[in-house]
């Protein structure tokens, strides 16, 4: 439990609900996912949410999550979503996705 809370990899798929969708969540999310090390992306889904794949440590996902709950000035999210996974290691970097 100890190793994943701290530098296991971890993978999360996050959905954000709300007024995310032009007002600069992807680009928000992207630097703050930026900041914590996570590699991954993130994409506006056809319903109006976004949605984020990212892979690092379960402290630094946890860290992101809470950093998303308020997202950019003109956001205002609703709900958050996490399922957790394993970590594939496919990421090299974190991108926003078209």
């Amino acid at each position: 439990m100890a190793e994943e809370a701290g530098t296991t990899a971890v993978r999360a798929q996050i959905l954000v609900s709300g007024r995310v969708q032009g007002v600069g969540y992807r680009a928000f999310a992207a630097r703050a996912a930026s900041r914590h090390a996570l590699h991954g992306g993130v994409r506006n889904l056809d319903d109006g949410r976004v949605e984020l794949d990212v892979e690092g440590t379960r402290a630094a996902v946890d860290a992101l999550v809470h950093e998303l709950k308020t997202g950019p000035p003109a956001a205002r999210v609703t709900k958050i979503e996490t399922e957790w996974k394993p970590a594939t290691g496919r990421f090299s970097q974190f991108s926003i996705w078209y």
